[in-house]
């Protein structure tokens, strides 16, 4: 997004941007951006919170009216909590008994996760009005047989198959994060440790993580050592990932 910042900015073009991570802002150094200290993937902080949202933009949108370049400007809140009893910690609406499917069968298993969290992901888009599970390429169940098949013999490999596999894990993560938002009381790190640590679609990226260095495929490879699974994730200790 940098380079493409500073050709639009040689055409005429003011932008500005947000940063999630600022090391690798300040290393590549665009016309303007707003550091954010939210959660990785939440560039606006707190989901529905229009009001927070809003300031967000607004202070990205600001820098516009600012200088000299680059420019690199930090947000100065936190993304809220959202409201909860005071001591009632958030939980998932929906609980998983054991798997009555071989549990090492990770996609099996992800597809009777995704069935129970189904009616808790409708309720959440009723209730939101929109969803962000695009499902242009997979159904969320395709999506879920497409990304388990690469703990295999990968069914494609190069760039194209990282952008179908990228896409199907964008889908399910959305897919998940809806369904459990359907409860109130939950931050988006409570939804992110629940994702990646207690669910199915978090022990199968972890292992992907991991299967995906071994195909020999250059593409596959980098996405597993690159944005894969959040630092944060990683340092927390997993150990249903093998």
């Amino acid at each position: 997004m940098s380079a493409l910042s500073h050709f639009l900015e040689s055409e005429g073009l003011a932008t500005t941007g947000i940063s999630l991570v600022r090391p690798h802002t300040e290393q590549m150094e665009p016309p303007r951006a707003l550091w954010v200290p939210f959660e990785l993937g939440r560039p606006f902080g707190a989901p529905a919170d229009a009001a927070f949202q809003r300031r967000v933009l607004e202070a990205a949108l600001g820098l516009l009216d600012m200088g000299p370049r680059p420019l690199l400007e930090d947000f100065p809140d936190d993304a809220p909590v959202t409201d909860a009893p005071i001591g009632e910690n958030w939980v998932c609406p929906v609980s998983f008994p054991p798997p009555v499917v071989d549990p090492g069968d990770i996609g099996a298993a992800l597809l009777t996760e995704i069935g129970r969290l189904a009616p808790w992901y409708v309720e959440a888009r009723r209730t939101r009005g929109r969803t962000s599970v695009r499902g242009e390429t997979f159904s969320v169940e395709q999506a879920a047989a497409h990304a388990s098949a690469f703990l295999g013999n990968p069914p494609e490999t190069g760039p194209q198959a990282v952008v179908r596999l990228k896409e199907a894990l964008e889908d399910l993560k959305a897919f998940y994060s809806e369904a459990a938002a359907a409860r109130p009381g939950a931050s988006s790190s409570d939804i992110s440790d629940w994702l990646w640590q207690k669910t199915e679609l978090g022990r199968l990226m972890f292992k992907l993580s991991e299967t995906l260095l071994t195909t020999g495929d250059e593409a596959l490879g980098y996405m597993a050592t690159g944005s894969m699974v959040p630092r944060a994730q990683r340092e927390k200790a997993r150990p249903a990932a093998s």
